[in-house]
């Protein structure tokens, strides 16, 4: 009896709980808060970006090209093996 009660307890605690949360999330003083903080956001940008200094580019020319050569044989390590000859 005392088992199924606190079941009972904890499905009611868990409905409640996404009942409450769902009713608030969808309500309209929820929806404006964040319209509101949408539209704030917004014009934060607008001001910032406004104030953003602009860099010249310096960049040109200044990549170096490296030639590799692939001539060298590249050792072929095998994990199991190389544990075998460590002795």
């Amino acid at each position: 009896m005392i088992k199924e009660i606190k079941y009972l307890i904890f499905v009611m605690t868990i409905t409640l709980f996404i009942f409450f949360t769902v009713k608030y999330y969808f309500s309209d003083n929820n929806k404006k808060k964040s319209y509101r903080s949408f539209k704030d956001i917004d014009e934060k940008i607008l001001v910032y970006s406004k104030k953003l200094p602009i860099l010249i580019n310096d960049t040109n020319n200044i990549i170096k090209y490296v030639k590799q050569n692939d001539d060298k044989k590249k050792k072929k390590f095998n994990f199991w093996k190389l544990l075998e000859n460590n002795e």
